[in-house]
């Protein structure tokens, strides 16, 4: 199973800008020495030993996950995120392709007018989701006057599956179940499942209580899963000042995980008004929290574009 980011942020797209740019460079500048320019291998190896905040970006894109998994295409969500892997060139030779919905926030859908595969007559999707309206939801946002190109013109070859939570669907030799989280409106989470691995992708839920009992269906979905992607957005001090936005704070991410027993945690679904900076200190804050309260060896990330995970 392959998981691939395309788009990380929550909310809305946040396209880097120029005084953060200059952030940057102000911040590689103060590091250099004299031994670090002497010739183009040593500022090669200054470059590459810059930290990871410095060097790239998380990304600006809207929520995107795409899973390869037994052969076959998933993707988790429509954001902007989904326009790019469109041009990645790195698509399913049988273009068809398996379309799963958290729900229907704008920044969970606003990229599917711009995914070039939908306009080829070829490409066949197969989109899923638990709300019976989905179609109606998705030609609704390319209607006059908020998008020139109506619902229409993608690909003749649409399906539209209803799911139930709890209930798994198996798709080739893979096993996808999804359960439902506190947010406004009601998001879905997916588990994916593979030759015994478990993958979840758990976007914008605020956790609660509730969400640690030990009920069937949150055993399905998060039990002993071998990675999870989940919803970060906050500080615990902005959690409790948001409370009801629908966003958790990534040490009670961290406190989901050690609970369902998951060694791998990627962060996700990050705040558009923080930058790089302020996401590296997320995830320090999120290490050091996590060997604080279980001093145990789990790996805690940034989901960030082009990251890929191996499982």
């Amino acid at each position: 199973m392959l998981v691939h980011f395309w788009g990380v942020r929550g909310s809305l797209p946040t396209p880097i800008t120029s005084q953060q740019v200059q952030s940057k460079i102000m911040a590689a500048v103060q590091r250099i020495t004299v031994d670090d320019l002497k010739d183009e291998e040593s500022r090669a190896r200054f470059v590459s030993s810059l930290p990871s905040w410095i060097f790239g970006t998380t990304g600006g894109n809207t929520t995107c996950v795409e899973v390869k998994s037994n052969g076959n295409e998933f993707i988790f969500d429509a954001g902007t995120g989904i326009r790019v892997l469109g041009k990645s060139g790195n698509l399913p030779k049988n273009k068809v392709y398996n379309l799963f919905f958290t729900h229907f926030h704008w920044d969970h859908i606003q990229g599917l007018p711009f995914f070039d595969a939908a306009y080829d007559p070829e490409s066949e999707f197969n989109i899923y989701s638990v709300n019976p309206d989905a179609k109606k939801i998705l030609e609704d946002q390319m209607n006059q006057p908020y998008y020139p190109v109506p619902f229409g013109a993608f690909t003749k070859k649409i399906n539209f599956m209803t799911l139930t939570p709890g209930c798994p669907i198996n798709i080739g030799d893979t096993q996808i179940v999804c359960c439902p989280m506190s947010h406004p409106g009601t998001s879905y989470s997916y588990a994916v499942i593979e030759n015994g691995k478990k993958f979840v992708f758990a976007t914008d839920v605020e956790l609660r209580s509730k969400d640690f009992d030990s009920s069937p269906i949150m055993e399905r979905v998060f039990k002993d899963a071998d990675c999870i992607v989940i919803d970060s957005q906050y500080t615990a001090e902005e959690a409790y000042r948001k409370q009801n936005w629908g966003h958790s704070a990534f040490c009670y991410a961290v406190d989901f995980a050690v609970h369902w027993g998951i060694k791998n945690v990627y962060l996700f679904h990050h705040e558009p008004t923080y930058d790089d900076k302020k996401l590296n200190s997320i995830v320090q804050a999120a290490r050091w929290y996590a060997q604080y309260i279980a001093h145990n060896d789990m790996n805690i990330q940034l989901s960030e574009e082009g990251v890929e995970i191996q499982l």
